[in-house]
């Protein structure tokens, strides 16, 4: 045991060894940093991503609206799944067909309605959670789908304009995540929102 603790003593003592301890440390420090810092900056930033994908709309936003149309959600959003076939991986109950137009803004955030009519439906429907559907006259209907239970703010049989707040973006129903169904239905079949939206001067995502 004592022979070999000598022989290090020796070797770092000598010059030649100081010489190459500091470039040696060098080295292994930036191995290390590159090494190690990602574990560290990758976890803070997945944990920083979820507050700021909720973040509130500020008070006072007010959903943009032209004429009796307007956007059923004010300010910012990100959008999910448009209208067509389009699967969601790993959710076996999602339908492949989608037949609306998904967007979030962030759990709770508040859904407008995107014109003036009545409320048909106000509450648990079918897959689409806590629900609201509104009559436009002429066949036409829209549909807010997966609102947080509690949430809704109009009954059925009532009368709203567009900009009226319907309730709260949620997760209910056939859902996979917080978001909004935003669903637009011509004679009980539903169509494309994105070029409905366009022509009235309201393009989506």
């Amino acid at each position: 045991m004592g022979a070999p603790f000598l022989a290090v003593a020796a070797v770092a003592r000598a010059r030649t060894a100081g010489r190459l301890a500091t470039p040696i440390v060098f080295v292994v420090l930036l191995i290390v940093l590159v090494v190690f810092s990602p574990l560290i900056v990758i976890p803070l930033a997945v944990a920083g991503a979820p507050a700021q994908a909720e973040q509130s709309v500020p008070s006072g936003t007010t959903p943009l609206a032209k004429g009796e149309w307007g956007s059923p959600l004010a300010g910012a959003y990100h959008k999910g799944r448009g209208f067509g076939h389009n699967p969601v991986r790993g959710c076996s109950y999602c339908s492949t067909e989608h037949k609306g137009y998904d967007m979030a803004q962030g759990c709770g955030s508040s859904v407008y309605a995107a014109g003036t009519g009545v409320v048909v439906i106000a509450g648990a429907y079918s897959g689409w959670g806590n629900s609201v559907l509104l009559d436009h006259g002429g066949g036409l209907e829209t549909l807010y789908g997966h609102m947080q239970w509690g949430s809704l703010r109009v009954s059925a049989g009532q009368h709203v304009t567009v900009g009226t707040t319907l309730g709260a973006e949620g997760n209910t129903g056939r859902s996979f995540g917080c978001h909004l169904h935003y669903e637009i239905r011509k004679n009980g079949v539903a169509i494309d929102p994105q070029p409905f939206m366009a022509a009235l001067g309201l393009p989506l995502k």
